[in-house]
């Protein structure tokens, strides 16, 4: 699209065609979309940042001046909403890390308080990713075979072998052979 067809659409849509905006929109969603999956590497987390960013294109675009390329604007703006993205994850984890800390704490105060024999590998154990720490705890808690975890799960049994063997191992690293903590 040349730059005059750009600046008329552009003029168009601030006075409310949202026509242009729809012409703007089709022109540029598949070029931001690209943009943002090098950058994401991540095919939902990019259809819903490059819908995001039109939609803060299109709320903002009395904004935007000319003063460079509208696709110039808009990559800045998805770039912004991006690194917002990655704030907010960082900030659930950090969330969700103190959250397992202080339930691990509060359950082994209980099982002292009860008299329930605690183990520091427990600990370790609820430190480790859910998609390994639940085929070891439905494994070797519960009892199930392979296979049957692998039905419960939706995963090929020797997924969740390697899962198991994976958790365990992550565990004993922990561990030195006296079974002291590191």
């Amino acid at each position: 699209m040349d730059i005059e067809k750009e600046h008329e659409l552009i003029k168009a849509a601030k006075l409310g065609d949202d026509k242009a905006f729809s012409i703007l929109y089709q022109q540029y969603y598949p070029y931001l979309y690209k943009y943002l999956l090098k950058l994401t590497l991540q095919e939902e987390l990019s259809k819903d940042l490059a819908q995001d960013t039109m939609l803060k294109c299109y709320n903002h675009l009395h904004a935007f001046k000319g003063e460079s390329k509208f696709s110039s604007w808009m990559i800045s703006i998805a770039s912004r909403l991006y690194i917002d993205s990655l704030r907010r994850k960082k900030r659930e984890n950090r969330w969700y890390d103190q959250v397992k800390a202080s339930l691990s704490r509060q359950l082994l105060w209980v099982a002292q308080s009860k008299g329930i024999e605690w183990s520091d590998h427990f600990t370790d154990f609820n430190k480790l990713d859910a998609d390994v720490r639940i085929p070891i705890l439905l494994r070797h808690y519960y009892g199930y075979t392979y296979e049957e975890i692998g039905t419960m799960l939706g995963i090929k049994a020797g997924t969740i072998k390697s899962r198991v063997h994976k958790g365990l191992k992550l565990i004993r690293k922990e561990w030195n052979e006296d079974g002291q903590s590191r």
